[in-house]
């Protein structure tokens, strides 16, 4: 038996191998050359991108609850002035509450009084929930923000994240999909901002920032509760109308909710000022007013506030503990801290 021959070298066509001199030109070449390679790293121009939602629809969605926002922004307003007035302390209090109350819509059971641990001592984390407390401390950092000065939409969202790199594309992504929202009220664009960060953002903090999103930009000062009581402001499924009901029908709840509580704080602070009247000195008037203004106050921050010697503010606090009107919260017997019982 015999074996096929190779057909003859002549009858094949004429290719150039790999190793010929002569190379082909650099439009034939199916890799990039060194020039072209650095020109792609290199961002090109953002594409347009399709609004994520209808302005429109929300729009007319807002026209047609215009009774139930009135009313909104009325008790909004009245919580606004009371915060004026009762100091930092008291919008510090609610935003512990407020980022306590989105860990349970996300599934995380984290009360204020562990946050305030958290934030003040680094103390209550386990390797399970670090990450939701972290996540809960940046939520109660940047509701206690200052008011943000950009005129951009992107520059708001940035500055409410609190970034201070360049924002990521989907900044900029939800920033175009807020163009025409200029002539919506405050509270339909912070709703707006909310859902259209749940669309275009991911990762386990996708939600907290949405809502810290919507509550700021909600509000000329301060922050717009949502998740004080219940979550129906948090809606996040079904047509404009239906998320937008839900967000002002909740945040109505949530205001009046904080508009209670301070409420309770303001009595607590007459029934412990009357409490401590038998006691000396104006040490124990103090420390009252002190914790009618912050949820939490240890020794040193007492001592600070009060100009009262150390002794004089643990001897008061041992007081006030005992009169049922404050309580310990770390039980330990260092860097301890103070609650009233409200």
């Amino acid at each position: 038996m015999t074996s096929a021959r190779p057909a003859d070298s002549a009858s094949l066509p004429d290719r150039p191998g790999p190793y010929d001199a002569d190379t082909p030109a650099e439009d034939d070449l199916w890799f990039l050359p060194e020039d072209a390679a650095d020109n792609a790293a290199q961002p090109g121009p953002r594409a347009d991108h399709a609004p994520l939602f209808n302005i429109q629809d929300w729009r007319t969605t807002e026209a047609n609850l215009s009774g139930d926002l009135a009313a909104l922004c009325f008790d909004f307003g009245r919580l606004q002035e009371r915060l004026h007035s009762s100091g930092q302390g008291a919008l510090h209090r609610l935003a512990l509450q407020e980022a306590a109350g989105l860990g349970w819509w996300l599934g995380e059971r984290i009360s204020a009084d562990r946050l305030a641990l958290w934030l003040s001592l680094r103390q209550g984390a386990v390797d399970d929930g670090a990450q939701a407390l972290a996540r809960a401390a940046w939520a109660v950092r940047r509701l206690q923000a200052p008011q943000v000065a950009s005129r951009d939409w992107a520059g708001r969202i940035a500055a409410h994240l609190g970034l201070t790199q360049p924002p990521p594309d989907r900044v900029f992504e939800v920033a175009a999909s807020l163009n025409g929202a200029e002539g919506l009220h405050r509270v339909t664009q912070g709703a707006l901002l909310f859902h259209l960060w749940r669309a275009a953002s991911d990762g386990p903090g996708r939600d907290v920032e949405a809502a810290v999103l919507g509550a700021r930009l909600a509000a000329t000062t301060g922050f717009l509760p949502l998740a004080l009581v219940g979550l129906t402001a948090l809606t996040v499924s079904g047509s404009a109308e239906r998320r937008l009901t839900g967000w002002i029908s909740g945040a109505h709840q949530a205001v009046l909710a904080a508009l209670l509580h301070l409420d309770r704080v303001q009595a607590w602070q007459s029934h412990a000022t009357q409490a401590v009247a038998d006691l000396s000195g104006r040490t124990p008037s103090l420390l009252v007013a002190l914790l009618a203004r912050w949820p939490m106050v240890s020794a040193p921050m007492a001592e600070a506030e009060t100009a009262a010697s150390r002794a004089a503010v643990q001897r008061n606090l041992q007081s006030l503990t005992q009169r049922n009107l404050i309580r310990e919260v770390t039980g330990q017997g260092r860097y301890r801290l103070w609650t009233a019982r409200i």
